[in-house]
C-alpha cells in the first residue's frame, strides 16, 4: 500500500513533468480567459445601460432635438462599447483557437486610436500630442496591412 505522502509525491512529480505542467498552464489560460469573458460581458452590458440612460437623458428630457452634450462624447461611448465588444472577440478567438490573433488585436487598437481621434479635445492639444497620435495611427495602418498581406499570401498558398 502506498502512503499518501508518497502519493502526493508521485502526483507532484508527474504535475511538474513538461507534458503534465503544459496541460495545468493550458487549463489557467483557459479559466483566466473564461473569467476575463465574462467580466467584459458584465462591462459591456454597464456601458450600454449607461448609453442608454445617457441618450434618454439628453434626447428626452430637454428640448428635443438638442443634445446638450456633445456628439463627440456619445459617439466615444458607442465607440468605448465597440472596443469592448472587440476584446471580447479577442478573447473568444482564443479560447476558441489557443492563439492569439495578431490582426484582430491591431484592429482593436486601431478602433481605439481612431477612438481618441475623433473625442480629442484639439484646443488643449500639444504638438506632441498630435505627433503621439499621428505615429500611433499610421504605424497600426501599416502593421495591419502587412498583416493582411501575410494572411492573403498564407491563404493563397493553402489552395
Amino acid at each position: 500500500m502506498i502512503s499518501p505522502w508518497k502519493k502526493l509525491a508521485i502526483s507532484t512529480k508527474e504535475l511538474l513533468a513538461d507534458e503534465g505542467f503544459l496541460k495545468s498552464i493550458h487549463l489557467v489560460e483557459n479559466l483566466v480567459s473564461k473569467i476575463l469573458s465574462l467580466a467584459l460581458v458584465g462591462v459591456i452590458l454597464v456601458s450600454l445601460v449607461d448609453l442608454i440612460i445617457f441618450l434618454y437623458q439628453d434626447l428626452f428630457r430637454e428640448p428635443i432635438g438638442f443634445f446638450n452634450k456633445t456628439l463627440i462624447e456619445i459617439f466615444g461611448m458607442f465607440l468605448n462599447i465597440l472596443i469592448a465588444l472587440e476584446l471580447l472577440e479577442n478573447i473568444t478567438a482564443y479560447l476558441r483557437k489557443h492563439v492569439v490573433q495578431v490582426e484582430l488585436v491591431i484592429v482593436t487598437a486601431l478602433i481605439a486610436v481612431a477612438r481618441k481621434l475623433i473625442i480629442f479635445d484639439f484646443s488643449k492639444a500639444t504638438g506632441i500630442d498630435l505627433i503621439g497620435l499621428a505615429t500611433a495611427s499610421f504605424a497600426l495602418s501599416i502593421s495591419y496591412w502587412l498583416i493582411r498581406q501575410m494572411n492573403r499570401k498564407h491563404r493563397e498558398d493553402r489552395r
